[in-house]
């Protein structure tokens, strides 16, 4: 969440960027809930201050007139003490439906058609044939079965078998590799021009893949209507990414500078309703309920948070240069970042079946909103506490397996293998 203290500095610039963002948040109830906090926190001091200045000093028992006193102090600190609670909590639900602020270089823009293209990369492949979409392809080979999932689980749901199973995980094995091994992470430090960089590596972990309400909307993810499951009968929801369940490791922490970054890749299956996609990508594997995905999250100080969102966006870059996938880059406009996003990156790869680009990976610009929230701190070197910084973005999920499937097709219905990724798959060149 944002500093309610930078909020009071500057009421109609957080009113007029979370218009820019598309939320309606009354900025002036929340002020006015800040106020009737504060007055409040101040009466119970004053009040309090009052009934130790009553009671300091008693040498005898107390008269009559100071118990009656003392009996009313008390009741007006408990009415004063509730009346503060209700007034927190209702700021704090106020405080928590304000997004946080766009950077300045995110364009102004009302949906994903003003995002803007800023860089391109690779050569799309020629066909002398018709080339086919990856759920044709796939199909055909065995490698999804949507049918029988209907059946057991419903729609967006599917079966993946097969050498498409294998590449996945030669896929992940690839993304772990990279985000592990501190020369290739040096390399590409280096290759990108990237400055005031550590090359230090990420570490593997495996979430958790649920989350208690009040952490999940610490993180400003959860999104009940269009994203989320809930289990029935439990206070947890199914994450919808890794760093749903990584961000929020350090709750109620206070991390030493010396040990930053903290960065970690995780790995999880990940739900999505996909409320409001009716009609959208009902073929093959984009937009499923159920996914895997390979998730970069880091913790840093506030003045190394942006080195370290470009530095995600260099890995994405490099992983798919590797795959030798031809993608570009969008700079995400205002409405299509998120609540808790600063920036927002989307690498797009292209997809020659369907004759287009689409989304395989996405890398968020965060700051210290979901620190805020959930208490993570910093100790810095002269022993100052500061709020951490953090940032995600995707390693990979199986989106690149689809991206592989339509641009390394070949005329027989077969897919060659990424030269990335032959050593994993024991030396296989063509599935």
């Amino acid at each position: 969440m944002l500093d309610i203290r930078f909020i009071r500095e500057n009421a109609e610039q957080v009113a007029e960027k979370s218009k820019q963002k598309g939320y309606k948040v009354d900025i002036a109830k929340l002020l006015e809930a800040d106020k009737n906090y504060i007055a409040k926190e101040q009466e119970v001091n004053e009040l309090r201050t009052h009934r130790n200045k009553l009671t300091h000093g008693l040498n005898t028992a107390p008269s009559a007139e100071q118990v009656a006193e003392g009996k009313q102090l008390r009741q007006k600190i408990d009415d004063a003490e509730k009346a503060k609670i209700n007034y927190f909590f209702m700021r704090q639900e106020l405080l928590k439906a304000v997004p946080n602020m766009p950077a300045d270089d995110v364009p102004v823009g009302a949906s994903e058609e003003e995002n803007v293209v800023s860089k391109e990369w690779g050569k799309k492949p020629e066909f002398d044939f018709k080339p086919k979409t990856h759920w044709e392809i796939a199909k055909a080979r065995g490698w999804i079965d949507a049918e029988r999932a209907v059946k057991v689980a419903g729609s967006r749901f599917v079966y993946v078998k097969g050498d498409l199973v294998r590449l996945q995980f030669a896929l992940m094995q690839f993304g772990l590799d990279v985000l592990t091994n501190e020369e290739t992470l040096k390399k590409i430090i280096q290759d990108f021009n990237l400055k005031d960089l550590s090359s230090k590596p990420f570490i593997p972990v495996l979430p958790p893949a649920v989350a208690r309400t009040a952490v999940y909307e610490a993180t400003g993810r959860l999104n009940k209507q269009e994203q989320t499951y809930k289990l029935e009968d439990e206070d947890l929801w199914l994450n919808a990414s890794a760093e749903h369940t990584l961000a929020p490791m350090y709750l109620d922490e206070i991390l030493d500078e010396k040990e930053l970054p903290i960065r970690y890749v995780g790995y999880t299956t990940a739900f999505r309703r996909e409320a409001g996609t009716y009609g959208k990508d009902t073929e093959g594997m984009i937009r499923l309920h159920q996914f895997d995905k390979l998730e970069m999250e880091s913790f840093t100080t506030p003045e190394d948070s942006l080195n370290e969102h470009f530095f995600m966006i260099a890995i994405e870059e490099y992983l798919m240069q590797q795959l030798e996938l031809p993608y570009h880059l969008l700079n995400k406009c205002t409405a299509d970042i998120g609540l808790p996003n600063a920036r927002g990156v989307d690498l797009e790869a292209w997809f020659p079946g369907e004759n287009k680009y689409r989304e395989t990976h996405t890398a968020d610009y965060i700051g210290d909103y979901q620190a805020r929230g959930m208490n993570t701190r910093v100790r810095r070197r002269d022993g100052e506490l500061q709020v951490a910084h953090n940032n995600d973005a995707t390693a990979f999920s199986q989106r690149p397996l689809l991206a592989i499937i339509e641009n390394f097709q070949t005329a027989d219905g077969k897919v060659a293998v990424p030269k990335a990724l032959q050593s994993y798959m024991h030396g296989q060149t063509t599935l």
